[in-house]
């Protein structure tokens, strides 16, 4: 553990290097019929299924509910929407904490409720635009070309077919050259937070709102184009991997928000923290929770993102894990963290409005 980091001393201590337990997964495949049944078909009676006595229902049945549980909230339990737009850099360098995976997901758990939402793609990788299922091969109109001032952003947003209130500004192997073609150019830092301005005119212009929502992956490092979300952004949600070296190099992080906040952006805050990847059955992933939530108290959601091979699986089908297999632990975990994260950016007026 990173000294820098500054944690309480227990967290080097009393987390120590113990093997861990074998990883609880869910091995048997998405059922058709959970995955791809829409609770709301008149033709179906799923009335049983919304009771509260999950425990007397069988293991099919519980997945069942608990997939109709996300297919229905935005009829049964609408989320209220925000004020105005909020602007969310997703931002951790350290790679394999399951950035991308939350962004996309809580992307589409917004959106399946009711709100707008516009993800931007800013990883040179092209993952984010993989799992919301649009098109990124080189050539494609992309978040490059925004940037380079070549396209307006509104012309390369795409409609996720998750739902029409999602669309994905791409992200092409053509980003990785970005940085040093804006190395020399004036005001480079905030190449994105113009272009998000010229979309919501875009939008006004021709009568659409802008979006309620705008989810930025950002790349696994501190270059200018984490720079660039970074002053484009109200918020940033860290995602943290409960294990022991996912804590090294937070403190670097927090330093690059800090210093933009000072000197380029004085609206960015740390908002959320988002516990990923956590297995309960280690002592590491319990002991790495409670120190972060000690560290950083109410920023962290309640909502722990639990290790899932659900979750793992479906970007290689151009998926969420909320529409991939909306009945499986991983799924519910991102939709409880996206109600919470709704919540929290809504006023009391718009809370009465959702009920």
């Amino acid at each position: 553990m990173a000294s820098g980091v500054g944690w309480p001393s227990a967290v080097s201590s009393s987390v120590g290097r113990r093997p861990t337990a074998h990883v609880s997964r869910e091995t048997s495949p998405p059922s058709p019929s959970v995955a791809r049944w829409d609770p709301l078909d008149v033709t179906v009676d799923v009335s049983a299924f919304h009771r509260d006595d999950t425990h007397s229902m069988s293991p099919i049945e519980q997945e069942t509910a608990r997939a109709i549980r996300v297919r229905s909230a935005r009829v049964d339990d609408p989320w209220p929407r925000p004020p105005s737009t909020r602007i969310i850099a997703v931002a951790n360098q350290k790679g394999g904490v399951g950035k991308t995976t939350s962004a996309v997901n809580l992307a589409v758990a917004l959106a399946m409720n009711g709100a707008s939402v516009l993800s931007v793609d800013l990883d040179p990788q092209g993952n984010a635009s993989t799992g919301l299922g649009i098109d990124h091969r080189s050539g494609t109109p992309s978040i490059y070309e925004v940037l380079i001032e070549v396209r307006a952003m509104a012309e390369v947003a795409a409609t996720s077919p998750v739902t029409e209130s999602l669309r994905c500004v791409p992200s092409t192997i053509d980003l990785a050259g970005a940085e040093i073609e804006l190395v020399s150019v004036v005001a480079r830092e905030s190449r994105l937070r113009r272009a998000l301005e010229r979309y919501a005119a875009d939008l006004l212009a021709v009568g659409t709102p802008a979006p309620d929502y705008v989810v930025v992956d950002c790349p696994p490092s501190l270059g200018l184009l984490t720079v660039n979300a970074l002053v484009a952004a109200d918020e940033v949600l860290i995602p943290i991997q409960c294990e022991y070296y996912a804590l090294e190099g937070l403190q670097q992080l927090l330093t690059s928000i800090e210093l933009v906040g000072r000197h380029l952006n004085a609206s960015l805050r740390v908002s959320t923290i988002l516990l990923t990847m956590f297995d309960s059955r280690t002592r590491l992933a319990e002991q790495v929770a409670g120190e972060v939530r000690k560290h950083f108290g109410e920023l962290v959601l309640s909502a722990v993102i639990p290790r899932s091979v659900r979750v793992s699986e479906a970007p290689g089908y151009g998926q969420s894990v909320l529409t991939y297999d909306p009945g499986s632990r991983g799924a519910i975990a991102y939709f409880e963290a996206a109600r919470e994260l709704a919540e929290r950016g809504a006023t009391p007026t718009t809370e009465a409005e959702a009920t």
